[in-house]
């Protein structure tokens, strides 16, 4: 349990540290004296809580905001930001050792410098700091209470001996990574995406557990930036929310890169010994083995944090899953919303950021938005990178959708990098609309962002080929998958029409 009144430190204890908490928990802040009534009280200075408070002060509402740790939440401090600069530095070592000679460049006497690919993204999560930190929301109007908040009432937030009056209130704690019910797992000390940023240097071994986005990501990256990564997942294929075809690539990329790919291997025991953390395995045959690494990173989900709220002073009901919350973000306490991991699926930045605008409409002007009307995009940056928005590959199966696929190697920008394996695909229902895309390529994340659109607009397939992007991109999937949805509309009757219409005007 954290302790919200004393000073934070994070390790390792450095100018980069401290130089973010200075920004997101500043030792010497003094919460201030609270209104009498405030219009939106925030518990979590995430993502989401930063969204909504902003923007509601924005408005010229009267806004608090309570956060125990650190504000930017996941995102800036253990998640978005130094995942991303670490990968950035990954994917740099792979392009001049691996993909450089097959373009004809060779770059002699490559060097790793774990330790100042580590010291970079402190360096740079310090300096995007100030764009979440205290003083920038106290300069756009907002109350910022650093301090464990619990509900007094239906209609008030205490923190330490203060007392902030609502009219309306939004949870956005957010969530922390879960340890499974391993024996010995705990006692092992294991890292976290929450821990693993304070490590100074590549473990020379490192086992992961678990073959999501966030244990593929960080695989791949220490991998690439010298250490020998073996990846256990409990399930039969990695990234298994994603296109079966997607996890392939990936996995295959994986295990060019080196990493020991382990699937279908249940984790029955872990244990502790100076030669490493060692974890017994379990396949589906039964047959047990053991891998051993110098650090263990598990990376098998998380959970909302909801501990220390005292939701039943509010009357706000849970249920198995968390929160109750229908389909508003509101919680069985009419004047309280949820945003972000603690409203439940997806748990991604963007989405606690389209969560907090919902809100703002619903909470402050009685809007009547809801969540399942929110078009979702999700990416994972390996590489390849695989990004998806809308119905999975799936449930365009089960709802008997057309599905228009384009392997990358025909689009001449990915040949020309040496793109190999990479696809897109939309999915496409009896109208033309498009209901569902996936990416698997270089830039997946990016491109994807023009099937959300689409989706957002209620575009027709065939509207993409309409639309002209510059040559050569990648973005020209987009093109060529409208024209193969059009080309099934040339019926054969259509095409006896044209040939009558050609005969006639020779």
């Amino acid at each position: 349990m954290i302790d919200a009144s004393q000073p934070l430190a994070l390790p390792p204890d450095d100018a980069h540290n401290r130089a973010l908490v200075a920004q997101v928990h500043p030792p010497d802040w003094q919460n201030p004296t609270p209104a009498p009534r405030y219009n939106l009280v925030v518990i979590g200075g995430g993502t989401a809580g930063l969204v909504a408070a902003m923007g509601a002060a924005g408005l010229g509402a009267r806004v608090a905001l309570v956060e125990r740790h650190l504000l930017g939440g996941d995102c800036l401090n253990f998640g978005c930001v130094p995942s991303k600069a670490l990968l950035a530095s990954a994917h740099m070592a792979h392009a001049a050792s691996a993909r450089a000679p097959e373009l004809g460049v060779h770059a002699s006497q490559l060097r790793v410098d774990a330790r100042a690919v580590l010291d970079r993204l402190r360096r740079l999560r310090a300096e995007i700091a100030p764009h979440d930190g205290a003083e920038r929301l106290r300069a756009a109007g907002v109350d910022v209470f650093l301090g464990e908040g619990r509900f007094l009432t239906p209609d008030s937030v205490g923190v330490g001996h203060a007392t902030l009056r609502f009219a309306r209130a939004l949870i956005a704690t957010g969530g922390r990574p879960v340890l499974p019910p391993v024996p010995g797992l705990r006692e092992c000390e294991p890292r976290t995406s929450d821990t693993i940023w304070e490590l100074t240097e590549a473990p020379a071994r490192l086992v992961v557990m678990g073959g999501g986005p966030i244990g593929c990501e960080l695989a791949q990256a220490f991998q690439r930036l010298g250490s020998q990564v073996v990846l256990v997942e409990r399930e039969a294929r990695i990234l298994g929310k994603d296109h079966p075809d997607a996890g392939l690539l990936v996995r295959a990329q994986l295990e060019a890169d080196g990493v020991r790919v382990l699937t279908g291997h249940l984790a029955i025991e872990a244990s502790r010994s100076a030669d490493g953390t060692c974890l017994r395995l379990r396949d589906g045959d039964g047959r047990e083995l053991e891998v051993t690494g110098d650090e263990l990173l598990v990376a098998a989900g998380r959970r909302v944090a909801l501990e220390s709220l005292d939701l039943a002073a509010a009357g706000i009901a849970t249920g198995e899953r968390g929160l109750e919350v229908d389909a508003r973000l509101r919680t069985s306490n009419r004047r309280v919303f949820v945003a972000g991991d603690a409203a439940g699926g997806f748990q991604f930045t963007h989405a606690a950021d389209a969560h907090a605008r919902l809100v703002l409409r619903n909470a402050l002007f009685y809007g009547r938005g809801k969540v399942e009307d929110l078009v979702v995009p999700w990416a994972t940056y390996t590489e390849p990178e695989v990004a998806h928005v809308g119905c999975t590959h799936e449930e365009a199966e089960r709802e008997g959708l057309q599905r228009f696929r384009v392997d990358l190697e025909a689009v001449d920008r990915a040949r020309l990098e040496g793109e190999r394996g990479g696809f897109a695909e939309i999915y496409v229902d009896a109208r033309g609309r498009i209901r569902g895309a996936t990416v698997v390529s270089a830039r997946a994340g990016d491109l994807i962002g023009e099937a959300a659109l689409a989706i957002t607009a209620g575009l027709r397939a065939g509207q993409l080929s309409q639309t002209i992007h510059p040559y050569p991109t990648q973005a020209e999937v987009w093109r060529k998958l409208g024209d193969a949805h059009e080309r099934t509309r040339l019926r054969p009757w259509v095409a006896r029409a044209f040939e009558r219409w050609f005969a006639l005007s020779r």
